[in-house]
């Protein structure tokens, strides 16, 4: 079974910034997808951006130009995070999908999140 470990985020001053990882393993699979999404607290859970096959990136319009998404390697992905504002502020979850081979179908796989939190 496929799944997925976050690393990073923590406490971090209003400007500063943080990076966040997220690596997937498990059973035989490929990925065509990883992402980053977040939720604050009392909204719902939010795209913060993407890296599918090809190189093709997305962002949400509130990070362009802040953040940056790039693949380590196919399983591996990074969210580089700067200028950091308070209302960045959420748990931010790792999200991965790809075709499972050893169960031969889809897979769609979340952290368990990790928090980010913005203030003086």
């Amino acid at each position: 079974q496929v799944q997925v470990v976050e690393s990073g985020g923590g406490l971090v001053q209003p400007g500063g910034s943080l990076r966040l990882s997220c690596a997937a393993s498990g059973s035989i699979f490929s990925t065509d997808a990883m992402g980053w999404y977040r939720q604050a607290p009392g909204k719902e859970r939010e795209l913060v951006a993407t890296s599918s096959t090809g190189a093709n990136t997305n962002y949400a319009d509130s990070v362009k130009g802040r953040f940056t998404i790039f693949r380590l390697n196919a399983n591996t992905v990074s969210l580089q995070m700067n200028s950091l504002k308070p209302d960045d502020t959420a748990v931010y979850y790792c999200n991965s999908r790809g075709w499972d081979f050893s169960r031969n179908r889809n897979f769609e796989v979340w952290g368990q999140g990790t928090l980010v939190t913005v203030s003086s």
